[in-house]
């Protein structure tokens, strides 16, 4: 190698060299500056050490007094009640029905403990409360004044419109066919009427064009099978189409007065695996586990119980835990804690003229629409007039069909005033 490229590699090295050590002065001079509770030492290099990283332990010997004091600032101690010696705060644990099987080989189900103070409360607190299952349930939607048949046919059919619609829905749609359906609601009526016709009488509830076609052949199949009457046993309802096990259970409790299983609903199966009852899956799961166990005479009244519960309280979206008697209680193991309601509110500028010919802004509340089962109930508050204007919107039962919709109703005073949205 020249000569001159070893003297310029050399005059590189050194120049490197310093470079690294004013680097390593620095770093240690900035690392001097630190706190003395958290020293850091770098080696020449400027890379630190791992032994200077680990931090100074230091032994101390505490008192037994101040061991039993010491706790965690993250728990939250738990309250011991006067009595019991529980803890307040607690919920009720799942304990579901059991399964028991004996020396001969006999299998016996052992009900959830505690279920029948739960049954109890649950029916105090509906009493309290009317459910739209009350008024407008398919056992009460049958024209008293027609005769029996006819009566057990209209059950029928409400019990098949029912499905996937809420009961204020069917209660209009089955008046729609008893004051539309020529010579009155009955099996020849609905076998002569058109199919366009029975559609448009039952177009507000949900698969209504489905369940036309259902209905047309279940008529057919009425007349030429079951001598113009309904079937009196569960096989003969579960072979009519758009009728399943619930409708069949129902439909014989309600038209022929026999309870020969437990009619299982949405409600029913969601409100039992929420009191811990069962873990199922299905509703025909849920049935075959309460009827392993629930008395005979219960199996009528649970699903009326239930739907009406799961109407008004144990609502399947927003459930009010904090009106429910077995939360407060610590009964029901899958209470929640409540939240306020949201409401919507539009807010509008209202440009007034007063007489001399200026304009006033003024600042209008807007509506709060609350949505209830049978009314909507309007409240209208201005800042500057301070007075409350609340409507209700009952009597029309259609109208409170459409209670799925959300309306924002926009009411302006005077009618002469121009507005500017905001």
């Amino acid at each position: 190698m020249p000569r001159r490229l070893l003297r310029r590699f050399a005059a590189d090295a050194g120049s490197k060299n310093e470079d690294e050590d004013s680097t390593s002065t620095l770093a240690l001079t900035a690392n001097t500056s630190r706190s003395a509770d958290s020293p850091s030492v770098t080696s020449s290099t400027g890379k630190r050490k791992r032994d200077a990283l680990k931090p100074k332990t230091t032994t101390a010997i505490a008192s037994q007094d101040d061991a039993n004091v010491r706790r965690s600032s993250r728990k939250a101690l738990k309250l011991e009640d006067e009595e019991g010696g529980q803890p307040s705060g607690r919920k009720a644990k799942r304990q579901p029905s059991k399964r028991i099987k004996g020396q001969n080989g006999t299998t016996t189900v052992e009900p959830p403990p505690g279920w029948e103070e739960v049954y109890d409360i649950t029916a105090v607190m509906r009493r309290r409360v009317l459910a739209p299952v009350d008024t407008m349930g398919c056992e009460d939607l049958a024209d008293r004044k027609r005769s029996p048949r006819d009566q057990r046919l209209q059950t029928l059919v409400a019990l098949m419109l029912s499905s996937q619609t809420k009961d204020t829905v069917t209660a209009v749609a089955i008046k729609r066919m008893q004051e539309g359906l020529p010579s009155g609601f009955n099996l020849q009526s609905l076998i002569d009427v058109e199919p366009d016709e029975l559609n448009r009488l039952i177009e507000k509830v949900g698969f209504h064009n489905n369940k036309t076609k259902f209905l047309k052949a279940v008529a057919i199949i009425l007349r030429d099978k079951f001598d113009g009457d309904i079937p009196d046993t569960i096989d003969g309802f579960i072979s009519l189409p758009g009728v399943g096990p619930k409708m069949a259970y129902l439909c014989m409790s309600a038209a022929w007065g026999r309870d020969e299983g437990i009619g299982v609903d949405v409600h029913v199966h969601r409100i039992t695996n929420l009191w811990g009852w069962h873990k199922t899956s299905t509703p025909e799961q849920t049935r075959a586990e309460l009827e392993s166990w629930l008395p005979k005479e219960k199996w009528h009244d649970i699903n009326h119980l239930l739907v009406g519960f799961g109407q008004t309280i144990c609502l399947p979206v927003g459930r009010h835990c904090g009106e429910c008697d077995l939360a407060n209680k610590k009964l029901c193991p899958s209470a929640v804690a409540s939240s306020p309601t949201k409401r919507r509110v539009k807010k509008e500028v209202e440009i007034k003229i007063d007489e001399d010919g200026e304009s006033k802004p003024v600042e209008v509340e807007g509506l709060v629409v609350e949505k209830a089962d049978i009314a909507v109930k309007i409240e209208e508050e201005s800042k500057e007039m301070g007075n409350v204007e609340e409507v209700l919107l009952a009597g029309d039962v259609d109208t409170a069909a459409r209670q799925d919709a959300s309306y924002i109703f926009n009411v302006v005073h005077p009618p002469q005033a121009n507005r500017a949205s905001v």
